[in-house]
C-alpha cells in the first residue's frame, strides 16, 4: 500500500523529469555506476576520461556534450540513451516510447541543449535527439569533436553551420539535412536569428565500441 504523505510533505519527483533540470545527469550517472559496482576511478579508466570529470559529472558541476556522454556509456556498458532516463527493468517486445512536445529529458551544455526523445525506451537502435545550436562560432571546439556511429541532422527552424574535418562549412536551412560519420570531426553553429533547431539522430555504437579513438570533449 502506497505510503500517506503528511502534512506539508512533497510527493517525490521521479527521476526523468528531474532529470530536465541541472544536475538531473548527475543523479543517472550515480545510480548508473552503483549498480555497475564501479569506483570513481574504474568508470573514468573504461571511459578513457579523467576521473575529475566523472566527479564533475556526478555532482552536477559539469553538462558533459555528446561525446563524453557516449564515453560514460561505453564505461558503464550501457546505451547513450540510458543516460537520458530512469535506471529501469528492461522491458520485451511491443515496445512504444511517447515523448509529448517540450517534456524530453533535457541535458544542457555551453553549444548545445540535447532533448531525447522516447528516453522511456530503453536498448534503441538509434538515438533520436532534438538539438538547440546557441554555439555562434566554433571556441571550445578545437579541435572538432568525433566519436563513433553516424548521425542524421534535418534543420527545423533557423540556420546552422556544419563544419566538418574533411568539407567546407555547410549552411543548412529548414527542411534541409545531412547524413555524416560522426568518427570525423564535426560541430554545429548557429549562422541565423537566434538559436537554430535540429532533429538530430545519432547511431548508439557505444555499448559495443571501445572508447579507444575517441576526442575527449565536455
Amino acid at each position: 500500500m502506497a505510503r500517506s504523505l503528511k502534512e506539508g510533505e512533497r510527493a517525490p519527483r521521479s527521476l526523468s523529469r528531474g532529470a530536465q533540470e541541472a544536475g538531473g545527469i548527475a543523479v543517472i550517472l550515480k545510480t548508473l555506476r552503483k549498480r555497475a559496482r564501479l569506483t570513481l576511478k574504474e568508470l573514468a579508466e573504461r571511459s578513457g576520461i579523467s576521473m575529475s570529470t566523472v566527479s564533475k559529472v556526478e555532482n552536477g558541476l559539469l553538462s558533459p556534450g555528446y561525446e563524453t556522454l557516449q564515453r560514460l556509456a561505453v564505461g558503464l556498458s550501457v546505451d547513450v540513451g540510458d543516460l537520458f532516463r530512469e535506471p529501469v527493468a528492461e522491458a520485451s517486445t511491443g515496445r512504444r516510447g511517447v515523448t509529448l512536445r517540450g517534456q524530453g529529458v533535457k541535458i544542457n551544455t555551453p553549444r548545445y541543449t540535447y532533448e531525447a526523445l522516447a528516453s522511456d525506451v530503453s536498448r534503441k537502435r538509434f538515438l533520436p535527439l532534438v538539438g538547440t545550436i546557441r554555439a555562434r562560432d566554433l571556441t571550445d571546439a578545437d579541435p572538432l569533436p568525433t566519436h563513433e556511429g553516424e548521425e542524421l541532422i534535418y534543420v527545423m527552424s533557423g540556420a546552422v553551420r556544419l563544419h566538418s574535418e574533411h568539407y567546407e562549412p555547410l549552411v543548412l536551412e529548414p527542411g534541409d539535412s545531412v547524413y555524416i560519420d560522426s568518427r570525423s570531426g564535426h560541430a554545429l553553429t548557429s549562422c541565423g536569428i537566434g538559436d537554430a533547431v535540429i532533429l538530430w539522430i545519432c547511431s548508439d555504437q557505444s555499448a559495443v565500441d571501445t572508447a579507444g579513438g575517441h576526442t575527449e570533449r565536455t
